[in-house]
């Protein structure tokens, strides 16, 4: 039956369905977290820690991850705004698993809810818009939104305003229909086994990963915008 998961039984509004595993995958995630602290933590002390195993193990996989995304947040913003980073890869690795999860069959794809969806652009929405005005002060951050000439600003400002607040929809919408076309085509071919489902599990783990990375790079950059006005009005006097 199309739709049925294994909490349809339990759970039977789809909707509450993505809630409840949304929050039980939020958990798990920050119990890993919690793990993996504790893990660099050991007796061998933080340098230590971070050595190389001979082998490749969980933890060796998930440092070479972090030192991927490490690497990308600071070709976008920079080594000198890592502190940025437990919100940006909190975000990528919520969506990646969220996203992956809902190839497992049988269980509810978490990012194919609007509400899950926006409720993340607002978080992204309400924190770089925050970043801008706790590094330029509220008025100079509502000035860049008037143009670089103060007449043309009656113009500017309603188009500047539009433009940013439709982040949130833009956010939402495109990991809602991208991650929902990749489940239908693969809800298309669920009865195919075998090698024959290979290609579309295939595609789906690429489109999980790609919808991850660009709603988190969208968000590094909206930081961006949101935080170098001010050094471009400094390098002008």
């Amino acid at each position: 039956m199309s739709g049925f998961t294994y909490l349809t039984p339990v759970i039977p509004d789809p909707n509450w369905q993505k809630f409840v595993v949304g929050a039980a995958l939020c958990g798990v995630l920050v119990l890993t977290g919690k793990l993996l602290t504790v893990r660099l933590a050991t007796d061998k002390g933080f340098e230590g820690a971070v050595i190389p195993d001979k082998k490749l193990t969980p933890f060796g996989f998930f440092d070479f991850f972090i030192e991927a995304f490490l690497a990308h947040h600071d070709s976008v913003l920079g080594k000198e705004n890592r502190k940025y980073v437990p919100l940006t890869g909190s975000l990528f690795i919520f969506i990646l698993f969220a996203n992956l999860l809902g190839l497992v069959p049988g269980m509810p794809a978490i990012t194919t809810t609007v509400w899950i969806n926006v409720g993340m652009a607002l978080l992204v929405f309400i924190y770089f818009n925050y970043l801008g005005i706790k590094e330029q002060g509220l008025i100079n951050y509502l000035k860049h939104f008037c143009g670089p000439v103060w007449w043309l600003a009656f113009l500017i400002l309603p188009i500047e305003l539009l433009s940013t607040c439709l982040r949130i929809l833009t956010l939402n919408l495109r990991l809602y229909w991208n991650i929902s076309a990749d489940h239908m085509v693969l809800e298309a071919f669920t009865g195919m086994i075998g090698i024959g489902a290979v290609p579309f599990y295939v595609m789906g783990t690429f489109v999980s990963f790609m919808q991850a990375f660009i709603f988190t790079t969208l968000t590094m950059v909206y930081i961006l915008l949101a935080t170098q006005h001010e050094e471009h009005e400094e390098g002008e006097h």
